[in-house]
């Protein structure tokens, strides 16, 4: 695909670009703006560099892609509420961090957010990458029979992390990132498909993840846990990801619709803060016929 005004280059394979000659700081023409959604849905991560921008100027960045919306669990900042500053402090080792895991952001939510733009205000001189992986991929590279298997599935999936016993009591988290706990609201399960086709492109996807995704519908956890725990394996092979390194500046925005991403907590003793604003999705539309 060419573009006109931006110049966009594929950091990997299967998905994930960088885009050059935008400054997000100032406003964008609308020839513009359409352009880095088109490059969005075509790459499904895109990645900015030397990026100077107020939290104001990331939520109007923000808003070129959607409108914002705020998520349950996490606290956002209390002088701009639409954005939450993941943070880890140099004196924090070894603890689970905020994303430390593969996931897609809140699949449990009837209507899970589009996705989420990053911007880095402080990275240590090392470590502390994000990891994204291409679920397009990941479906297509099953056999014709799985594909046909899993298309009219749906999975259940809950906000255990934030609910009554879904983290263990020793588990060492972060201080830096308020998250409320042991909310039974957060029990509650929803039925996503299992195969999610994509609004904008139409292509499938899957839509499962080990953070949230609980068994599929209509099975015991027993019953699903060998195919799911085989599902995971599988959407994160190497081929199917693209790894980037922050530096002071830097912005990722990914489509939380066709990706699942996972933090690297590999930056003990040094501290890091991120910005990020998450932009409103959709109910997800399965790919097998309706029941």
């Amino acid at each position: 695909m060419s573009y006109q005004s931006i110049i966009v280059e594929p950091i990997a394979g299967a998905l994930g670009a960088e885009v050059r000659g935008v400054d997000l700081s100032e406003p964008l023409r609308n020839s513009v703006a359409a352009e880095l959604r088109r490059a969005f849905v075509e790459h499904c991560v895109l990645f900015f560099r030397d990026q100077h921008l107020t939290p104001e100027q990331h939520l109007a960045a923000s808003r070129l892609f959607g409108p914002i919306v705020r998520m349950p669990y996490v606290k956002h900042m209390d002088e701009y509420p639409d954005i939450i500053a993941v943070l880890k402090e140099a004196d924090e080792r070894n603890i689970s961090t905020f994303g430390n895991a593969w996931h897609s952001d809140f699949s449990f939510l009837e209507e899970p957010p589009m996705g989420s733009l990053l911007y880095a205000r402080e990275v240590p001189s090392h470590g502390g990458d994000t990891i994204w992986a291409s679920m397009y991929a990941a479906y297509d590279a099953l056999s014709d029979g799985m594909k046909r298997m899993l298309n009219p599935l749906r999975a259940m999936h809950s906000g255990r992390p934030y609910g009554t016993g879904g983290v263990p009591k020793d588990l060492r988290v972060s201080r830096s990132i308020k998250m409320e706990r042991d909310n039974p609201e957060a029990d509650r399960e929803v039925a996503q498909p299992v195969v999610r086709v994509h609004p904008e492109s139409g292509r499938k996807a899957l839509y499962v993840n080990q953070i949230y995704t609980t068994q599929f519908e209509n099975m015991t956890k027993d019953e699903s846990r060998p195919l799911l725990d085989f599902l995971y394996q599988h959407c994160t092979r190497p081929e199917f990801t693209c790894r980037f390194r922050w530096e002071v500046g830097s912005l990722a925005i990914w489509d939380n619709r066709c990706t699942l991403h996972y933090a690297v907590n590999d930056y003990d003793g040094s501290r890091r803060l991120m910005h990020r604003t998450t932009v409103a999705g959709e109910r997800p539309i399965g790919a097998g016929k309706p029941a």
